[in-house]
């Protein structure tokens, strides 16, 4: 058995490889906390064998390059829905997302090196790691997806603490709670090894401890009178677009609008580009929605919709508003778009036959930012549309805060995978470090209603065909210290950390 463990360690960066793959079963849907002990001792083992800082940068390195590649496996699915053009790139876009992503781990891991303790080894990786995730969040117009603080939603208690210190603080706790017990493996005094355990323990107990006052105090089953209708069609991705199947398509939006229930509704909400259809230009199509507009109601909907650009017009991926008797009352532009899925990066220096993949419109003008709207018969709120929701601390309009958000998308073309679970989880988030409630109409996906303490008060399963009829809560928000703040709290508790691991790394020299 020894002899194999030695012929094993002996392969460390196919190892580390395997342990960060194996780690994504951790990520929603699957919540396998427990395997990240196992995953992240021997990261923190490697670590702390590492001779020199280029050698504990490959360690880091690998682990990533394994991570992202598995985590973000659901992006095969979206190439294969037209495998001739873009299968090719389906072993090409996973093993470049590792190659470029894992970077992300191989610096924070560099920069461990300068410790030689291993509690402040481990203080300052779970540090750079966070604060790199926020660099994700930013960088090359941003791509903050599986979070590692996204492991806590398995049950929204644990996520309480974003409201305070955002989802890049739970990351911090996460990657101290999972490698704090690796010094059992490192330390060769039993009394000074145990001393990781109790560090975990404590971050466990305090979270809980928070999580358990936070939800007491804000979960409730108080309903306002504001009845909302999600509507569900679950339209394949690849009739989604067919040119054959747009029609039909639309309809079912509007027969299902109409379902038993629709005389009590209030708002009905459909999902991203639920009418390909410039609504907004056609008046044809307008009539055709006025049945699905409840009386005396609203009807909000994603569309395409096309602005002036110049002396030209732009597509966008939009948000529309209506309102019974009065038409269109407001409309919102997607302005976080999606690279290569809603329009392709340096566009200037590629061919003009190359188009994103999720459609067959070949780019998107991005609007103006987020925003808030009012009408005279609803709390205020926001829109958001599809991937601009897994954005921290860019979710809001900070000048004119609204009571609650609307997040429309379509899940369709991440097909049956972790990616809509994955989705779903960063509304979740949204919900807690805003304290806002969120209500997510998806085409295909996971369409549900979330509270301002981010937990799942209704849903429409994945790929499930429906409506989804609930009354919003009656306490819709609730400001938290990440509200006001964004990643202050966040920023003070990684300087805290550092002074902290240099403190303890002089203390037990």
């Amino acid at each position: 058995m020894t002899e194999m463990l030695k012929k094993i360690i002996s392969y460390p960066k196919i190892l580390l490889f395997l342990a960060g793959g194996i780690s994504t079963f951790a990520l929603p849907p699957y919540y396998h906390i427990w395997i990240l002990l196992l995953t992240f001792m021997a990261l923190s083992f490697f670590l702390q064998k590492a001779e020199s800082y280029k050698q504990s940068f490959v360690f880091g390195y690998w682990f990533g390059f394994g991570f992202f590649s598995a985590g973000l496996s659901w992006l095969a699915n979206a190439l294969a829905m037209d495998i001739v053009s873009f299968g090719w790139l389906i072993p090409i876009a996973l093993g470049a997302s590792g190659a470029f992503f894992g970077l992300f781990f191989g610096v924070p891991a560099l920069l461990s090196h300068y410790f030689k303790n291993v509690y402040s080894k481990i203080i300052i990786f779970a540090v750079s790691i966070a604060f790199f995730e926020w660099i994700r969040s930013f960088l090359f117009t941003g791509f903050p997806w599986n979070l590692w603080g996204s492991v806590f939603a398995f049950n929204h208690l644990w996520l309480q603490s974003a409201s305070i210190f955002g989802t890049y603080g739970l990351s911090v706790f996460l990657i101290m709670i999972m490698m704090f017990p690796s010094a059992i493996l490192i330390l060769p005094h039993r009394k000074n090894a145990f001393i990781g355990i109790g560090l975990s323990l404590l971050i466990v107990v305090t979270m809980f401890c928070f999580g358990f006052w936070r939800t007491a105090k804000l979960d409730n089953d108080n309903k306002s009178g504001i009845s909302i209708r999600i509507v569900q069609p679950s339209i394949p991705q690849n009739l989604k677009w067919s040119k054959e199947d747009l029609e039909q398509n639309f309809a079912d939006y509007i027969e299902l609008s109409q379902a038993k229930g629709f005389e009590t509704a209030n708002v009905v909400i459909w999902g991203e580009t639920a009418s390909t259809f410039p609504l907004a230009l056609s008046s044809s199509r307008m009539l055709q929605i006025l049945p699905a507009i409840p009386d005396d109601g609203f009807l909000i909907t994603g569309s395409i919709d096309y602005f002036p650009a110049g002396d030209d017009w732009q597509p966008v991926n939009a948000g529309l508003v209506f309102q019974h008797g009065k038409g269109l009352i407001a409309n919102y532009a997607k302005s976080h778009l999606v690279p290569f899925g809603e329009y392709i990066p340096f566009r200037r220096y590629l061919p003009e036959s190359l188009r994103p993949i999720t459609g067959f419109i070949s780019d998107f003008k991005a609007g103006n930012g987020v925003q808030s709207f009012s009408t005279d018969k609803l709390p205020p709120f926001g829109l958001l549309i599809c991937y601009e929701v897994i954005f921290p601390a860019e979710v809001v309009d900070k000048n004119n805060r609204p009571q609650w958000l609307i997040n429309l998308t379509n899940d369709g073309w991440y097909g049956k995978s972790s990616g809509p679970y994955q989705h779903l989880v960063t509304a979740q988030l949204r919900a807690v470090e805003e304290g806002l409630t969120v209500d997510r109409a998806a085409n295909s996906g996971v369409s549900a209603i979330i509270s301002r303490s981010g937990k799942i008060l209704n849903k429409i399963g994945l790929h499930e065909r429906g409506n989804l009829d609930a009354f919003l809560p009656k306490d819709l928000e609730i400001v938290t210290p990440y509200s006001k703040h964004n990643n202050l709290y966040f920023f003070a508790l990684l300087l805290l950390l550092v002074v902290f691991a240099f403190f303890v790394s002089e203390l037990l020299r």
